[in-house]
């Protein structure tokens, strides 16, 4: 009999990935995805604790799960960063958990499952066995309808003094060459056309070739095209600026399957802030890899991150971010006031007034929404190709993802015979914030390998 299995995934690619491996790891005992927690035989909370009052936020989610849940026999578990970072406090405050685990421990979870079903108590794993797991975890299945994510590189060594990553996620670890490869055309005979590299500073990937000698991931990229060709579009993230090396800028402009997106944070535009960060780069050495981008893939568009209000940054040191942003230009991205997290070097630091941090982080957003906005426009009469990833809320409609990451509307491609997972060469008809609107170029649905279903992650 099948068993309902529902996951609340929250915060960052990574933890979509994590997601779809739980779900690939479960799927031999029997699990299917389901769409709510209500009647679930398993509930599992991804959770994610870069953000401010992330622990909190599941609790609260734990207290409503409570509530409508069944009885003992179905069994609640915590798993991710929060997971990590909580550990057995988790179960003090919740005592109804069954299960704790952290980001690097999910292959284990046939076993903990037997142990919660066996009435051995509580389950608490929290290792950090980076490559074990990924030894254990069985075949990627079912991939999303075109496109999946490939995990090359775990963990964090740079320590940033916001950041708990290293605490949570252990130290760096990246994959050999070979088995992400395999992995590669795995999902590619599952009709997979674009892998998103993941990390969590996947530009310090290092792993070994075949004969033992380290690679970094521009080595990576081009050993992916040239040996996976049913690949057509191969994205990573997230980077750090510190391990943005020549080889990788390069690849940008070597191989047609690098799309011209890249997500680069930055975190602020002032050199003594990224300094008190322990960012390890500079504003101008920032702007000086934005320049070799440019020069080397010229249609380049950026993505970055950025924190506002950071402890003791000055009004004008602020000014710097605006600057900074004024000069690279975004297409797209993501800013956040600065909230201190327990047990990082900056939360004991002298703290910006609530207020400040408000007025600044909405000067920031009005700037990069309109940079956003702008690019969206001129995109407006170019043509170029998309995935189809899923439905629209309109009859026939299909929305796919822009090489820039946008997505893109496209009504009456069902009737024209397009379905999700082709690549379809469309022109832009109309812009609005978020999204474009298009026209098929030339009506002939693409082949490129099995179209994969679509599938959802709570």
């Amino acid at each position: 009999m099948n068993k309902k299995l529902y996951i609340k995934t929250y915060g960052c690619q990574m933890n979509v990935y994590d997601t779809e491996r739980m779900e690939d790891v479960l799927a031999p005992l029997g699990y299917e995805m389901h769409g709510q927690p209500d009647d679930a035989d398993l509930v599992i909370l991804n959770t994610c604790h870069i953000r401010e009052k992330a622990a909190e936020k599941v609790y609260s989610d734990l207290g409503r799960i409570k509530k409508k849940r069944k009885g003992r026999e179905s069994i609640i578990a915590v798993g991710g960063c929060v997971g990590q970072a909580e550990g057995e406090q988790i179960m003090k405050r919740a005592p109804y958990v069954d299960m704790v685990f952290g980001p690097q421990t999910y292959q284990k979870l046939p076993q903990m499952l037997r142990d919660v079903e066996a009435k051995k108590g509580n389950v608490v794993e929290l290792d950090f066995p980076a490559m074990q797991k990924f030894d254990e975890l069985p075949q990627p299945g079912k991939p999303k309808a075109g496109t999946a994510f490939l995990s090359v590189q775990e963990g964090c060594d740079k320590f940033c003094t916001f950041c708990v990553v290293p605490y949570t996620r252990g130290a760096e670890y990246s994959r050999p060459v070979e088995k992400l490869l395999t992995e590669a055309r795995i999902l590619a005979a599952k009709g997979v056309v674009e892998v998103t590299l993941l990390g969590q500073n996947v530009n310090a990937y290092h792993g070994e070739d075949k004969h033992g000698k380290e690679r970094g991931l521009g080595w990576l990229v081009r050993e992916i095209a040239n040996h996976v060709p049913e690949i057509k579009r191969i994205r990573y993230t997230t980077s750090h600026p510190r391990d943005m090396e020549d080889d990788l800028i390069a690849a940008h402009g070597e191989l047609p399957q690098m799309m011209p997106y890249l997500h680069l944070p930055v975190q602020a535009g002032n050199d003594r802030v990224l300094k008190m960060m322990n960012r390890q780069h500079t504003a101008a050495s920032y702007v000086e890899i934005i320049e070799k981008l440019r020069t080397t893939r010229p249609d380049i568009a950026l993505s970055g991150d950025f924190i506002v209000g950071f402890p003791t940054e000055t009004e004008e040191e602020f000014k710097d971010t605006l600057r900074l942003v004024e000069t690279v230009g975004y297409a797209q991205a993501y800013s956040f006031k600065y909230s201190p997290r327990p047990g990082t070097p900056a939360a004991e630091k002298e703290q910006v007034p609530e207020g400040d941090k408000e007025t600044r982080l909405a000067l920031l957003q009005g700037l990069l929404n309109r940079q956003q906005e702008t690019f969206n426009r001129n995109s407006v009469g170019k043509s170029f190709e998309i995935l189809f990833e899923r439905e629209g809320k309109y009859e026939g409609q299909l929305i796919g993802k822009s090489p820039y990451l946008q997505s893109v509307h496209v009504a009456g491609a069902k009737e024209l015979g397009y379905k999700l997972g082709d690549l379809c060469e469309v022109k832009v008809v109309e812009a609005q914030p978020n999204s474009l609107a298009a026209e098929i170029v030339e009506v002939t649905p693409s082949s490129c390998g099995l179209t994969a279903g679509s599938r959802d992650i709570a």
